[in-house]
């Protein structure tokens, strides 16, 4: 990436899937912090602090986990929380299967862009400032969706790898500049 630009992982979210069902009164009954309240939610909530994540942990053995900033950091908390059901004597057998769903990220393309000039000549784009400041763009290759603003601020969603992210703001960029829509 050029010096300007610049991208940070705010949130995965992902699915991990562990191949039996979980009694999660037991886990609720064992482990300290977590809630479960099945009458408002069917899903127990396991918070870590290191990493700062959150699994809702579901009786098919499904979790949802939010709050990693890198998929390092993913995977890290994913064992942590089957080191902490095996550390009080829930059996888990095999290995979980770790799904990214979403990557959300916000960059900075480092100037200032010309939403105006964009809205009318980047396909699948759509800027309606009244309703909302920032222009909508759907890129393809990665298949990803971009908030873009006029500050050159950015918001990406829709990835399954870190890399994607990096690779849109950089496609971005040198069509943004390549369509004369940046503000140098």
């Amino acid at each position: 990436m050029s010096p300007r630009l610049s991208a940070k992982v705010e949130n995965i979210v992902s699915t991990v899937t562990l191949d039996q069902t979980l009694d999660l009164y037991a886990i609720e009954r064992n482990i300290p912090g977590v809630e479960y309240n099945p009458e408002q939610f069917p899903g127990l909530v396991f918070r870590l602090d290191k990493p700062k994540v959150t699994a809702l942990i579901f009786k098919s053995g499904k979790m949802v986990v939010t709050g990693a900033k890198s998929t390092d950091e993913l995977i890290k908390a994913v064992k942590k929380i089957i080191k902490i059901l095996r550390k009080h004597d829930m059996i888990i057998t095999g290995r979980p299967k770790v799904q990214i769903q979403n990557i959300v990220a916000s960059a900075n393309l480092g100037v200032e862009v010309n939403l105006e000039k964009a809205a009318f000549l980047l396909e699948n784009s759509m800027y309606e400032p009244e309703q909302f400041p920032g222009l909508i763009y759907r890129m393809d290759d990665p298949q990803v969706v971009l908030l873009i603003f006029s500050s050159g601020k950015m918001v990406v969603t829709g990835a399954k790898r870190e890399e994607e992210i990096y690779d849109a703001v950089r496609k971005i960029y040198k069509k943004l500049d390549e369509l004369g829509c940046l503000r140098k």
